[in-house]
């Protein structure tokens, strides 16, 4: 294993971040995770809660001062009202607050939507999409994407951001995975798919290594 690092997890009671918690308690490293509710995370070996809102950027640069790293896997529910604005909302206070934190580096979560599945066309913008997905979730996904195009001007922070593949579902940590960039992987005529489990494997492996520093990847089975 590589050095034990101090890692600040937003969003750690969610379906990716939960995973990404895990992850890297199992791996040895320290974890202090921002959470609206401390009461839904157990007390662990190695965790430290702190409460506080994601979409407040002095409690987010609270949290997260004096940390080596942010995932930031936050993500205000697919069933909010206005899901497109606060996951935007949300996006920018952290941002903001790992800024005045003093904190360099972060990882953030984003989704598939943002792929490209042809030169130009991006997934969340093909009538395939819009009618494979249930309506809540097509606002999420243009928030993120948006939010990637974004963090594409961003020239202080040591950014990456991952993209999952189209099939992201509970299963079994197999602690492997393929690397994929700009686009969407395919597994033949299908959409690829990984489990929570080993997408978290490769968030936490491009913690302790980066190697898309102020770049987006994904990964897929």
């Amino acid at each position: 294993m590589s050095k034990t690092l101090h890692i600040a997890l937003i969003g750690p009671t969610g379906f990716v971040g939960a995973a990404v918690l895990d992850e890297l308690l199992s791996r040895g490293h320290r974890v202090t995770a921002l959470a609206r509710n401390p009461a839904k995370l157990a007390p662990r070996e190695g965790l430290t809660v702190v409460q506080g809102e994601a979409t407040d950027a002095a409690q987010v640069a609270h949290a997260v001062a004096g940390t080596d790293a942010i995932v930031n896997a936050y993500n205000p529910g697919w069933d909010h009202p206005d899901l497109y604005a606060e996951f935007r909302r949300g996006t920018d206070a952290i941002l903001t607050g790992v800024k005045q934190s003093g904190v360099r580096r972060v990882l953030m979560v984003g989704g598939a939507g943002s792929l490209f599945v042809a030169p130009g066309v991006q997934l969340v913008d093909t009538p395939a999409f819009v009618e494979a997905v249930p309506p809540n979730i097509v606002p999420g996904a243009q928030a993120a994407r948006d939010a990637l195009t974004e963090l594409r001007k961003e020239s202080v922070l040591e950014w990456s951001f991952v993209s999952p593949p189209a099939m992201l579902a509970p299963g079994e940590r197999l602690g492997r995975y393929r690397l994929g960039g700009e686009d969407l992987l395919m597994d033949g005529d299908h959409p690829a798919g990984i489990s929570v489990a080993d997408l978290a494997v490769a968030i936490v492996d491009e913690i302790e290594t980066p190697k898309h520093v102020r770049r987006r990847f994904t990964v897929a089975r």
